[in-house]
């Protein structure tokens, strides 16, 4: 096919998107409207660089009749280059036998693909998941955000789909691998909209995003593989450093391997792993608070006079900057025309996450306004990590009046340090509700002053993200704040037949590029074993 780049249609152009393209395809080819066969998007994205003046850019794959006559004919043309599909390499199975069943923990993104990267392969997995179903897990979710009665197994970190369940559903990643296009064609065959293909920094949407994820565990089960909610990963058990059985639910069960897939937010069992001694090591993370604007004001300095136009999509922003002592602090997760919730998966203990359905529609936007820290600022051992979290927790539940309700501040009183007395222009979005709180006080010294300096910054980029906001506390589960250790072969350095996985094992940072990691890992097993139909039998 023939790659067009740089192909532009006006936000007041009336024609239909399709028409518009092949009526623009053929004035800039100069061929005859019979000579396209077929065209199809593969990046689209807003040029709003001038306010008055915004359009759609987009990247087409061109088939045309004789494409190598008309491109030795055009070979000079600016912007359209002969386009070649990178091809994924044979994968060689092996021929070793299972023994027992190949085992995955968790049913997050890393472990879905992973799982559905082997069903498909005739590997038939067992699937372990501490949370419930989908409809098990959002309705114990919704009753924590309506009665704050938590359930520390299945919750907005615990439960089928992991944590980008009660997400924006983003699906942005900057890993280059052939990979990616399958875990996108993956999830539109489970029934996210084809767009995610060609949009710029495409989302799903946690509404839209539930259906999907029941339809890949269908088609896992479908495929021979076996899921199981709440079934919790208690123990490992190891001879001669091959983990050989694990223990799930109180009863042990024999294995050849063990995919650890469990999420950033799964301190019990990275406890576990240390008591088993298998190889970990402290990492950086952020830490922060999520703030949020009216969806309408950013809107305005992005599109100008065009804001309400409705071909435009809520406005998007990403942030970074360096405090004054050489700390990143970056914006996280945004997501507009969203609403902050309660992430909480322990006890008298606050953390919050965003969250948008896929039309982005609600009044505000929100996103995380983090700051690097690592194990100079909270110790050298794989716990303290997570001892730093929980104790931002604990402060963040009593600020609110321990009692779920999250600690907010006006982003002006937060960078002057001084307490907010009412509420402007921005209701916090905010489930299950919130409290007025000198939030300023909540975070570490250093990072409260990096925080105070990156937001000036945005304020010079963005006008009013420093003054018209409200920050809510605390934004702690960022990434996980442990590594478990692999080698080349993505295989634990500690333990054989133990294989770390995803966003929770230190590998992944979202979506995309934990099911991509899930998918690496199911193919390094693929390469040892042999497909087994009565496997589990």
């Amino acid at each position: 096919m023939i790659l067009v780049r740089d192909v532009t249609l006006h936000i007041e152009d009336t024609m239909e998107e399709q028409e518009a393209l092949r009526k623009a395809l053929i004035k800039r080819l100069r061929v005859l409207p019979r000579e396209i066969l077929s065209f199809r998007i593969l990046r689209e994205s807003v040029d709003a660089r001038k306010k008055d003046d915004i359009f759609f850019s987009y990247q087409l794959l061109v088939n045309l009749v004789d494409e190598d006559k008309y491109l030795k004919k055009n070979r000079n043309r600016p912007g359209v280059v002969p386009h070649y599909q990178d091809q994924p390499e044979e994968l060689v199975l092996g021929d070793k036998d299972l023994i027992g069943r190949i085992i995955i923990v968790g049913f997050g993104p890393a472990g879905m693909f992973c799982g559905l990267k082997l069903a498909r392969a005739g590997y038939r997995p067992l699937i372990v998941e501490r949370g419930g179903s989908m409809i098990q897990r959002t309705a114990a979710v919704e009753q924590f955000w309506s009665t704050g009665q938590l359930d520390t197994e299945s919750n907005v970190q615990f439960g089928e789909g992991g944590a980008g369940t009660f997400s924006d559903g983003k699906l942005t990643t900057r890993i280059k691998d052939l990979r990616v296009n399958e875990v996108l064609q993956a999830l539109i065959e489970a029934g996210a909209p084809e767009e995610i293909l060609y949009r710029n920094k495409p989302h799903v949407g946690t509404d839209l995003l539930k259906g999907v994820v029941m339809n890949v565990r269908r088609e896992i089960i479908k495929l021979g593989g076996e899921i199981r909610f709440n079934a919790l990963l208690e123990d490992l058990a190891s001879e001669n450093g091959q983990v050989t059985q694990v223990k799930i639910n109180g009863e042990w069960t024999q294995c050849s391997a063990v995919i650890l897939s469990p999420g950033h937010s799964a301190r019990d069992t990275y406890d576990m792993l240390m008591k088993r001694e298998v190889a970990l090591e402290p990492k950086a993370f952020a830490v922060g608070l999520r703030v949020e604007h009216l969806q309408g004001d950013l809107d305005a300095v992005q599109y100008g006079k065009w804001a309400s136009h409705p071909k435009l999509r809520a406005s998007e922003y990403s942030l970074a900057a360096k405090a004054s002592d050489g700390r990143g602090v970056y914006s996280f997760c945004m997501c507009p025309g969203g609403r902050v919730v309660n992430a909480s998966t322990e006890e008298e203990h606050l953390c919050v996450n965003g969250m948008s359905y896929h039309a982005r529609n609600l009044a505000n936007a929100n996103s995380a306004v983090v700051v690097s820290v690592g194990p100079k600022d909270f110790g050298e051992n794989p716990w303290d990590g997570i001892a730093f979290q929980r104790d931002l927790e604990r402060k963040a539940y009593i600020m609110g009046g321990s009692n779920w309700q999250a600690p907010v501040q006006l982003t002006e009183d937060f960078l002057n340090k001084r307490a907010s007395r009412d509420l402007k222009n921005v209701l916090p979005a905010v489930t299950p509700g919130f409290q007025l709180a000198p939030v300023h006080e909540l975070l570490p010294p250093v990072v409260t002053d990096s925080l105070i300096q990156g937001m000036r910054i945005f304020g010079s980029r963005i006008q009013g993200f420093d003054t018209k906001g409200v920050f809510t506390g605390v934004e702690t589960r960022t990434s996980a704040p442990l590594r478990i250790l692999r080698g080349k072969n993505l295989e634990s350095v500690s333990h054989k037949g133990l294989y770390p996985c995803g966003e929770g094992a230190g590998y992944a940072g979202g979506i995309v590029s934990a099911a991509v990691d899930g998918i690496k890992v199911a193919e390094a097993i693929m390469t040892i074993y042999a497909p087994s139909k009565d496997a589990g039998q």
